[in-house]
């Protein structure tokens, strides 16, 4: 289970959210094995003034934050930025542009389908 948030400047973003889905999407099926059908984005587009960076960014800055399951390794979640970093800057977002934050927690504190997810049998491992 990854739950995946996207934030960026409306005018760069707002053009790129089917994109950047695909992008991180492939790479959450690749690296992270998820199923295809396990798509949980959100895009957060802000205007500028509610979007602030320093100032070596680019309109393009865009934040990635994924909220994962625990119980992935060290190489497995570079693979998934790596992944995601080739994948995204393809569609023209700079490496300087991107970040990227993976957020691990135990499955027993997320409620999933009405019950703690430590509770619900998985069709894809965890422990890749």
């Amino acid at each position: 289970m990854a739950q995946i948030i996207v934030y960026g400047h409306k005018s760069a973003l707002v053009p790129r959210i089917a994109s950047l889905s695909d992008a991180i999407h492939t790479a959450a099926v690749s690296a992270l094995q998820l199923p295809v059908e396990k798509r949980f984005h959100r895009f957060i587009p802000l205007d500028p003034e509610y979007f602030l960076a320093p100032s070596d960014r680019s309109i393009d800055y865009t934040i990635i934050e994924v909220s994962m399951f625990e119980g992935r390794t060290t190489a497995t979640k570079k693979d998934f930025i790596r992944q995601m970093i080739s994948s995204v800057a393809a569609i023209g977002v700079a490496g300087n542009d991107l970040e990227i934050t993976i957020t691990e927690t135990p499955r027993a504190n997320w409620g999933i389908r009405g019950v703690p997810a430590d509770e619900l049998q998985l069709t894809y491992p965890v422990k890749v």
